[in-house]
């Protein structure tokens, strides 16, 4: 599960895929500002659909919580704290077990999520979806040996600042260190696993995390290891350093891109498949929604450039 903090509180969300639960609530923050840091999430969301990215980051428009992103908040909190356990008792049973208190956790920190069962008097929503946690939980066992893991880490927030001054920040799951010190960064996804076409972008959020781990510590992470608890899959991919100088370059062309629309609002819908899952479609042109005002001071369009505001199709 990625985070960020880019005009959301702890945690993200990440746009999902068919199939795939998006693990986070994202609520309204404090005024806009011009963004000045970037997350796998939030450089998805640009790459997604330019508009996503502003109405997030730039407007900042509330998200209403889902079953699944918040099952997935409270899968993610029973994964992490049942390594304060001793290895012996590092069980299914005791993992369950976390479950009613992690989701009471979750209700005192974040109130709107109760809202999700607010029409389920007798609780058998409640019940039900409580059910499914215990499954995706139970089936990490069949996956991963918790009693044969000490991670290094767990739900470690990481920022490193780049030569060009672009600061990648982000908050990784879990990372295991080997005796020898060769570094593993684990990803829980309480989703299914993407087919082979979908996969890329789910990598590309693991070598950003090996990208700023590389950047802290110098030393390239022998293994990226995305742990599915929807479909029981495990994929991992070995990174090399060509792999990690090819993202920094990504991400910067990204960064530039993501300043001028902010300097000069020219920020496009770039409709996909994906729009199904998007809150915004009253503010999307693309559904009929106006935007709301841009919030931040424009910069006069270059001549011969795209003219300022403009939202249309590429």
């Amino acid at each position: 599960m990625e985070t960020s903090t880019e005009g959301a509180t702890r945690p993200d969300i990440s746009p999902a895929g068919p199939g795939e639960a998006v693990d986070t609530v994202v609520v309204a923050g404090p005024p806009a500002a011009p963004p000045v840091s970037l997350s796998p999430s939030r450089a998805s969301d640009f790459m997604q659909c330019p508009l996503l990215y502003r109405f997030r980051v730039i407007d900042r428009l509330p998200e209403k919580p889902s079953e699944a992103a918040t099952r997935g908040t409270l899968v993610h909190a029973v994964l992490e704290r049942l390594f304060d356990a001793p290895a012996g008792d590092r069980t299914v049973p005791r993992a369950k077990s976390l479950i009613p208190g992690q989701w009471d956790r979750l209700r005192e920190s974040r109130p709107e999520v109760a809202e999700l069962f607010a029409d389920d008097p007798e609780g058998e929503r409640l019940a039900r979806w409580l059910t499914e946690a215990e499954a995706l939980v139970e089936r990490w066992f069949t996956l991963e040996d918790p009693s044969r893991l000490e991670p290094a880490e767990r739900e470690l927030f990481v920022e490193a600042e780049l030569d060009s001054g672009l600061r990648l920040r982000g908050i990784i799951d879990r990372v295991d260190v080997a005796p020898t010190g060769e570094v593993r960064i684990v990803d829980y996804k309480t989703g299914k696993a993407p087919r082979p076409e979908y996969a890329e972008g789910a990598l590309f959020q693991m070598e950003f995390y090996a990208l700023v781990v590389w950047r802290l510590k110098k030393v390239v992470p022998r293994r990226l290891q995305l742990v599915y608890l929807g479909s029981g899959d495990v994929l991992t991919y070995d990174p090399v350093l060509a792999d990690l100088e090819r993202v920094e370059r990504k991400l910067l062309a990204l960064w530039e891109a993501i300043r001028r629309a902010t300097e000069t609002g020219d920020w496009r819908p770039r409709p996909t498949k994906l729009c199904g899952w998007c809150d915004h479609q009253a503010h999307c042109p693309e559904f009929g929604g106006t935007p709301p005002p841009y919030p931040l001071p424009l910069r006069a369009p270059e001549s011969g450039g795209a003219e300022q505001g403009r939202m249309g199709p590429d």
